[in-house]
């Protein structure tokens, strides 16, 4: 048997990856209620929203509102997507925790997702990085190559690229690499066998794997990460988000799910499920007649499931 982690983080995605997939707007008081309700739930790590031009995704045009509050909870570490240098900078002036970049290893989806290349998202991560520095700004740089295991528009990815690219995006300043299945392309030994060569590579630096469910395999897939000692994962509540260039997608791994696996595993994460699927509850009640996802909200909690201790969590 693999020696797995004894504690994993799982980082929520939802208020960015979720609901930039959705139609729906949640008011700017919900996201707020949704974020201090997950900090009470036990979640430390949360991706709050993107600065990307409110024109393209009006649904996350109240970033930097999300962040100024999300940066009064004691001990919260707050992320947010950032596409180019203008978003970075927006990022640095709200003191956010985290920037993720997104790379696509696929060459055909980066064109079409962000309009630059794999290289020229390298080379943006770079000037990020000078600009970071010159400001004196603490806010770490996260590379997330995305299309990792294939691409609904390329095709075929090939891990070599993926290595490549993710040594350029350490050589260019990021303090962080993480990989995800933008497609939901991934199957386990995939997984293993990326996620290996990957921590051989950058190390600890290589910290989050992020899996969507689109053909059933998230948490297959957060298993098979575990293996290779990887201990930080994106989810979303409800399993909502997705990906516009994966027809069918069925959206991200589910928060719930997931930390109802690692409690079930004995790997500890802090996160009261209970509190979780209150809010995934209110959730569900604010995005009615939005999709969701998750089986554990469906069939509750084991009759003989019991919450961690406080000090196992």
């Amino acid at each position: 048997m693999p020696a797995f982690p004894k504690r994993a983080v799982i980082r929520e995605v939802g208020l960015r990856d979720g609901l930039q997939s959705i139609r729906s707007i949640v008011p700017t008081e919900r996201k707020i209620e949704w974020i201090g309700d997950a900090y009470a739930a036990g979640q430390r790590e949360i991706e709050v929203g993107s600065f990307v031009p409110a024109r393209l995704l009006p649904q996350l045009a109240d970033t930097a509102e999300l962040v100024a509050f999300a940066k009064t909870l004691p001990g919260l570490f707050v992320s947010v997507l950032v596409p180019n240098l203008k978003g970075a900078e927006r990022a640095l002036e709200t003191h956010a925790d985290l920037m993720l970049v997104p790379l696509s290893a696929s060459r055909a989806h980066s064109l079409a997702n962000l309009r630059k290349t794999p290289d020229e998202v390298v080379a943006e991560v770079a000037r990020m990085r000078a600009a970071r520095d010159a400001a004196g700004g603490k806010t770490l740089i996260e590379g997330g190559i995305g299309t990792a295991f294939g691409c609904t528009i390329q095709g075929r990815v090939d891990h070599a690229d993926v290595l490549r690219y993710m040594q350029a995006l350490l050589d260019a300043g990021a303090d962080r690499v993480s990989i995800a299945d933008t497609v939901g392309y991934a199957g386990p030994a995939a997984v293993r066998a990326l996620f290996d060569k990957a921590r051989h590579i950058a190390g600890e630096r290589f910290w989050c794997g992020h899996f969507h469910d689109t053909r059933g395999l998230a948490l297959a897939n957060v298993y098979a990460a575990l293996e290779t000692g990887v201990a930080r994962f994106d989810a979303t509540l409800a399993g909502i988000g997705g990906c516009p260039h994966a027809p069918g997608a069925s959206g991200n791994a589910s928060s719930e799910d997931l930390a109802f696996m690692l409690a079930d595993m004995g790997i500890a994460t802090g996160i009261d499920i209970a509190a979780l699927l209150t809010l995934r509850a209110k959730l569900a009640r604010w995005l009615d007649g939005e999709t969701l996802h998750g089986a554990l909200a469906l069939a509750g909690l084991p009759v003989t499931y019991a919450e961690p201790t406080a000090l196992e969590a």
